[in-house]
């Protein structure tokens, strides 16, 4: 009985991952064929494994690689492709400078900088910790964000409930700095991996920026006030902080000039694309940038102490999230749904919006954003084709909505690191979360259209 007991403690949430992958591939046998129905069972499957863990992240995201083939979806060779396209290059550039800037101290720089220029208020200090969130979140992964920011929050003050309000300030900063631009955040890579692959019109780096930037301030500022709601002044204190202006070392002075190289580079690509017709390769640019790192004379990584750091796991759960995309469209499945949602299209656009936008910020309160991602783009590509709608703008919807995951612990890696602080509670995320993620949703459909667009 205790083996039998044993066995079902060490296999249960696979088991419970096999049923649920079955049931929809019954339950949706009716609506689709047998191979559509197998990628739908499949895709549960994996989708329950990354919410439940009952296989490490990076093992579920090489899983694949085998299912695929094995029920005869989509041919290995081609499922592997997916884990080494450009854009997972890109990203593994973004990790090398996260390390560096992890390595060389520069993150707690900017925000004691940034503490140092705002007022000694709650509202100033918030805001401070949640815009160099948002500012490193914008290049750097926001787990990586998260990492090296709420420690910093929880040393700041002793007061239990301010303390909960800056940890999860920098939580929710991580998630809606990544949106800033196209490397920030996996479901806006998936975007861009789906444009290239499709033939579309590229949105710049610059002019994604451009597009986000209003945007994150609005969503940070009012982050800011949900999370201050209720928050009593006499309770308001700090440590004491160094604020001393010690000069920069070395290291963190080649970092900075490497960054606003990069920065700068990034920026003026547009430029030289439409008056110069020269444009560079923003994927390899970062990458290049990250290996620039291990230079001679340059020295801010080592090979064999700092490379090891890059999470692998993520990596892998991009390819995960682009072989998904194309198993989709491989197998009819995207087209298929896409004519479902067509029955819909008398609808008016802002309402359609508005439901797919909607259902995309608390789906992803459940499952990982990646994948939802991965899902949905190549579904509402041909269903905004069919409708005669614009396509890009409702695939930027889709991939801005999955980072809006403010409610549960189990919905980003941000909200799970500020959780195992031992200072927040879910109820007390779940309640700020909510009204985050509806106001998150208005916010959005008003800017996309109307400030969006100008560009799109």
């Amino acid at each position: 009985m205790g083996k039998v007991k044993s066995f079902w403690d060490s296999y249960r949430l696979i088991i419970i991952a096999f049923i649920i992958g079955g049931f929809f591939y019954i339950l949706t046998l009716s609506f689709f064929n047998d191979t559509q129905s197998k990628l739908i069972g499949v895709i549960a499957f994996l989708v329950t494994l990354w919410t439940n863990n009952g296989f490490h992240m990076g093992v579920v995201s090489l899983l694949p690689i085998l299912l695929f083939p094995i029920f005869g979806l989509v041919e290995s060779k081609d499922v592997v492709t997916n884990y080494s396209k450009t854009t997972i290059f890109l990203f593994m550039g973004g990790f090398l400078l996260a390390i560096a800037t992890e390595k060389s101290g520069l993150h707690k720089r900017l925000a004691t900088f940034l503490i140092s220029i705002f007022p000694s208020t709650p509202r100033g200090i918030l805001l401070s910790l949640m815009l160099t969130a948002g500012i490193l979140s914008s290049i750097l992964s926001d787990t990586t964000t998260a990492l090296l920011m709420i420690p910093i929050a929880g040393f700041l003050t002793n007061n239990i409930d301010f303390k909960f309000r800056l940890i999860v300030g920098v939580a929710y900063a991580s998630l809606i700095g990544g949106i800033i631009t196209p490397i920030g955040t996996p479901p806006n890579l998936i975007l861009m991996d789906f444009l290239e692959s499709n033939a579309l019109e590229p949105i710049q780096f610059a002019t994604w920026t451009m597009m986000m930037l209003p945007l994150a301030i609005v969503m940070m500022i009012t982050a800011c006030e949900i999370l201050l709601f209720g928050f009593k002044k006499k309770d308001f204190s700090l440590v004491e902080i160094d604020m001393t202006k010690k000069p920069l070392t070395l290291n963190q002075k080649k970092l900075v000039w490497m960054l606003s190289s990069l920065a700068l580079l990034l920026a003026l690509n547009p430029i030289l694309k439409n008056f110069f017709d020269v444009s560079i390769d923003e994927k390899l640019t970062l990458l290049a940038f990250g290996l620039f790192l291990f230079l001679p004379k340059v020295d801010l990584l080592d090979w064999k102490e700092d490379f090891a750091k890059i999470p692998f796991a993520i990596i892998f759960l991009f390819g995960a999230g682009f072989s998904i995309a194309m198993a989709f469209q491989k197998t009819g499945l995207a087209t298929e749904i896409a004519n479902i949602l067509v029955s819909f299209n008398h609808l008016p656009p802002i309402v359609l919006m508005f439901i797919i936008g909607s259902g995309v910020v608390f789906a992803t309160e459940l499952t990982s954003n990646t994948a939802l991602t991965s899902i949905m783009i190549p579904i509402i590509y041909p269903f905004a084709i069919q409708s005669n709608l614009d396509p890009t703008l409702f695939m930027l919807i889709v991939a801005i909505s999955a980072s809006y995951a403010f409610m549960l612990p189990i919905a980003t890696a941000p909200n799970a690191i500020a959780m195992s602080t031992g200072h927040v509670k879910t109820t007390q995320m779940i309640k700020r979360g909510f009204f985050l993620n509806i106001i998150g949703i208005a916010i959005t459909f008003f800017i996309a259209l109307t400030y969006w667009r100008i560009f799109i």
